[in-house]
């Protein structure tokens, strides 16, 4: 019997739990919890952690999950991580959904670092207004270098912030080109800070910093034990028909 779990909390996995729950498909839907108000689902929903790997084994074998699908953020890669070892211990088919990485195009200023430290090592310099597009997790980090004023956009309301200097927008996506070039003219913002999420969702930072001629200091993906990677819902619908 089929009974999927979804790893989600992104876009790419709200479109698949709409597309299972179209067609009756036996799923739930988890939150790692990260955002106090995360979007509803036509799915059952669970909220939190597992419990690292030992606890998903636990779970996929106490609720009968037949296949695991992992379509959490591209950095999310401890939660991967413990995806493909618990599969592979309980035998378990998983695939991920991914997002395609972006790449630079015409115009872009782009500065590639390998991870969050060496982006915070990078802003070792004279203070800059930075829009901080790294979200909330990393802000502790990024407090080693106090001295530029930070653009924070955030989901949520922030109960307290390690940045001394810093504007905080409570928005959530998808974003426009026009509103973030709004943004970053209104905050003369001099540096944007990214991961490189990819997908369509959170783009729009990077062709306003394009058009207003601002560089950016890009964060490459984590990377993550070989899996099966496929990059669109109709994929994943064919994968399960197939598995």
């Amino acid at each position: 019997m089929t009974n999927l779990l979804i790893l989600g909390g992104t876009t790419e996995a709200n479109a698949l739990a709409r597309a299972i729950a179209d067609r009756g498909i036996p799923a739930t839907y988890s939150y790692a919890g990260r955002v106090e108000t995360p979007r509803s689902q036509p799915l059952p929903v669970r909220v939190g952690g597992f419990g690292g790997v030992d606890g998903l084994v636990c779970y996929i074998r106490d609720h009968g999950i037949s296949h695991v699908i992992d379509a959490t953020h591209p950095f999310a890669a401890r939660m991967s991580g413990n995806a493909v070892a618990a599969c592979h211990e309980t035998s378990t088919p998983l695939v991920a959904l991914t997002r395609p990485a972006w790449t630079p195009q015409d115009g872009d200023r782009w500065y590639r670092v390998s991870d969050i430290p060496a982006a915070v090592a990078t802003l070792d310099r004279s203070a800059q207004r930075v829009f901080l597009a790294v979200g909330r997790m990393h802000l502790e980090e990024f407090a080693a270098q106090p001295q530029h004023h930070y653009l924070l956009r955030l989901v949520d309301e922030p109960a307290g912030l390690p940045l001394p200097n810093c504007d905080v927008v409570v928005s959530r996506g998808p974003f426009t080109v026009e509103d973030d070039l709004a943004l970053i003219q209104r905050h003369h913002i001099e540096l944007v800070v990214s991961k490189n999420a990819g997908g369509a969702g959170a783009r729009a930072k990077l062709d306003a910093a394009r058009a207003q001629g601002v560089p950016v200091l890009m964060i490459d993906r984590p990377a993550l034990p070989q899996r099966t990677e496929l990059s669109s819902v109709a994929q994943v619908l064919d994968w399960l028909a197939h598995s």
